[in-house]
């Protein structure tokens, strides 16, 4: 094990946030290589001794979490009897948004078949999805979900969601649907498609780990 394994695992367990190598490294000053060694080799030790708790890269740096096999227990002990932090028709907005991005306001109405916009504005004030352009043809703004959308759900990337198509019907109706959008001229959103429902199970799925 690394000379400076306990120094790290000393400053992740402080963290309330994923904290990047090079501040790892220049807090115990070594090199980030090193550093990044020291983390692999951490990451390989929790998992080896069976810990409650592994060790993630996310977004962009290095955070504990507890084991996704003991997410019952936790949940059973934390938030029995408790509402998740967001309503169903927040994170069906959210699983909109992360799967389509970037998207206007507009076309998730259309995809949800209702008006998001105080949805909208909510998850934006949590930071769980940020304003990213405008569209170059209505000049509507695009929004997309943020770094720590990937932090809540414990990912990477978004390469690292999970697949729709097994949930779809006809993944291409979608798309067909929402290229139709730019030319429907009224502001009167088009049927919910059924896709939402199995984007906001998977959405529920990672925040509640």
């Amino acid at each position: 094990m690394s000379r400076f394994a306990g120094a790290v695992e000393a400053l992740l367990l402080m963290a309330t946030e994923p904290v990047p190598a090079s501040d790892l490294a220049e807090a115990v000053d070594a090199p980030v290589a090193e550093v990044e060694e020291c983390l692999a080799e951490l990451t390989e030790f929790y998992d080896e001794t069976g810990r409650g708790f592994e060790l993630r890269r996310v977004g962009a740096g290095w955070r504990y979490y507890t084991r996704e096999e003991h997410a019952d227990v936790i949940g059973r002990w934390l938030l029995e009897g408790q509402r998740g932090t967001l309503s169903q028709a927040a994170l069906e907005t959210l699983a909109v948004v992360a799967y389509l991005q970037p998207i206007s306001r507009g076309r998730v109405s259309a995809v949800r078949g209702v008006n998001v916009d105080g949805v909208i504005r909510t998850l934006a004030t949590r930071d769980l999805i940020e304003e990213v352009g405008r569209d170059e043809e209505t000049g509507a703004r695009l929004f997309a979900t943020t770094s720590y959308f990937l932090e809540r759900m414990g990912l990477t990337s978004l390469d690292q969601l999970p697949a729709l198509a097994p949930h779809l019907p006809d993944a291409s109706a979608l798309e067909a649907e929402l290229a139709g959008l730019a030319g429907h001229g009224s502001e009167e959103p088009l049927p919910l498609v059924e896709e939402t429902a199995a984007a906001s199970e998977a959405v529920t799925d990672g925040e509640s780990r």
